[in-house]
């Protein structure tokens, strides 16, 4: 999946927490997260208080589809969504970003059927 696609798929499954993501659906809806934050960022820095709340408000507006997105990430691991609640724990989060650079499972699981279809590209 691209970038493009992927950013798509981040607002368009906003509340679906069922299903699997694959780590390039994953990564590259970070990644655009990341680059509207730095807009974002310079935006509210060149328009003050006006441009803070706007950034404030992208916050809020992502934090489900950011949980959403990292619970298809666990199912594509085969784990369960609960998981995700480890990022409550500073350090024991870390296991989260280790699950989440890591391979899905190939073919369906439990969760679903596998994500990349037949693809195999070195980025799934």
């Amino acid at each position: 999946m691209g970038f493009v696609d992927a950013v798509k798929a981040f607002y368009k499954n906003y509340f679906d927490f069922s299903g699997r993501a694959s780590r390039s659906e994953y990564w590259w809806a970070y990644l655009g997260v990341i680059i509207l934050f730095f807009v974002l960022g310079l935006l509210g820095g060149l328009l003050g208080e006006a441009g803070m709340i706007v950034l404030g408000l992208f916050y809020l507006a992502i934090i489900i589809p950011s949980i959403s997105i990292g619970v298809r990430r666990l199912h594509d691991l085969d784990k369960s969504g609960w998981w995700y609640l480890l990022c409550l724990v500073p350090i024991v989060s870390l296991i989260l970003l280790v699950w989440f650079c890591m391979k899905g499972t190939t073919g369906p699981n439990r969760f679903g059927p596998d994500p990349l279809g037949s693809d195999t590209t070195v980025f799934n």
